[in-house]
């Protein structure tokens, strides 16, 4: 069986390309995986993990355009041009994991295919105002068209999905809002063989910890608010768009750190408070590493995070998405205890074993369902 993956860009491993990562482990498990290759938007070299790295990659054309590798996300609108472009002549299987246009492709006739789907493209559907509400004028009448013609088209080709497999309850709920689909519910896999607490007995030390891209749905800039109001130190793991403007914001109790490597990472979640979640995420892997590590999580309580952290128990929640409704939580967030067993007991429902192995099930009924 030859297998087509396709992911909508590989420029760095956050939570989407940790899912594909144990998408390829699964699949080379298969006695019967002939070939895998990965078709992907744009590629930077070296910025995946081996695993990844060592599979056949194609590129789109948007690879080759002006500053393609780096400001992708202003050819937006040619994304679903660049997903369309791809062969995938002779392939048996496409699997996309997507979150943009990956599920956009145009499989062959007799090939199945599987949709992980991280969420239905969030720039135009749910996140919209995130990206573009401060657009005016002339700008704001272009988006705004752009926007309507990746809805059409984004709503079209899910026919072309037979089989969506969500990352939460969450993004379930918008497959059948988006694209009138039902789905099967997948959670993500979390790496509790790496991120493990430290040693007994080791002390917190007095700041609190974000980890995340730094772009406008993630909301960081109500973290920055809310801790420029406090004074409390903050340490934020990540690099991203907003960066720069994030920075400026910032008075000295905020330390950015810019991107690290998942050893540094887990060593900040070993040694925080407690981990800062306020965006309204899909699913949200990083709450379920911190809680793996021991670590209680602060969430925006909305969306995926409501499926990963149990109130009280291995975090807690603020419910207005604003810098007051955080502010009061972290200020108050001492008068509580939490148990790191009982946290790392709530990740290990994510493990990667229990990822690949519910996967490799998901594509077997498919296959057996679909036998003349």
């Amino acid at each position: 069986m030859r297998v087509a993956l396709v992911h909508d860009w590989l420029v760095g491993v956050r939570g989407g390309e940790k899912v594909l990562e144990e998408i390829v482990l699964a699949m080379k498990e298969r006695e019967d995986v002939e070939e895998i290759v990965l078709f992907t938007l744009v590629h930077r070299k070296g910025s995946q993990r081996e695993t990844i790295e060592n599979l056949p990659i194609r590129t789109s054309f948007i690879q080759r355009l002006p500053w393609g590798k780096s400001r992708y996300r202003s050819y937006l609108p040619l994304f679903p041009a660049a997903a369309e472009s791809f062969d995938l002549s002779g392939f048996d299987l496409v699997i996309s994991s997507s979150h943009a246009v990956a599920k956009g492709v145009v499989p062959p006739p007799e090939a199945l295919h599987i949709c992980y789907c991280h969420t239905p493209m969030r720039y135009v559907w749910n996140q919209f105002g995130a990206y573009f509400g401060k657009s005016r004028g002339i700008k704001r009448l272009i988006v705004s068209g752009a926007a309507h013609y990746l809805r059409t088209w984004d709503a079209a080709s899910s026919a072309r999905v037979d089989l969506f497999v969500a990352n939460s309850r969450n993004v379930g709920r918008r497959i059948e809002l988006y694209y009138r689909r039902e789905s099967q519910l997948l959670y993500p896999p979390v790496d509790t063989e790496f991120f493990t607490p430290g040693e007994e007995g080791d002390q917190r030390e007095p700041f609190f910890l974000l980890v995340s891209a730094l772009v406008p749905y993630k909301r960081v800039d109500l973290a920055v608010e809310a801790f420029n109001r406090s004074g409390i130190p903050l340490r934020i793991l990540g690099e991203g768009p907003e960066g720069k403007r994030l920075r400026k914001m910032a008075r000295s109790n905020i330390t950015f750190l810019g991107g690290n490597d998942d050893t540094v990472i887990r060593e900040h979640y070993r040694k925080a408070k407690a981990l800062i979640f306020p965006g309204e995420e899909d699913f949200g892997i990083v709450p379920l590493e911190a809680q793996s590590c021991g670590t209680p999580v602060i969430a925006f309580g909305r969306g995926g995070a409501l499926e990963t952290v149990v109130e009280n128990e291995t975090g807690l929640f603020f419910h207005e998405g604003t810098p007051e409704s955080l502010g009061e939580v972290v200020d108050n967030f001492g008068k509580g205890v939490f148990n790191r067993d009982r946290m790392r007991e709530n990740a290990l429902r994510f493990s990667r074993e229990r990822f690949r192995r519910q996967w490799r099930e998901i594509v077997s009924r498919l296959q057996e369902s679909r036998k003349p």
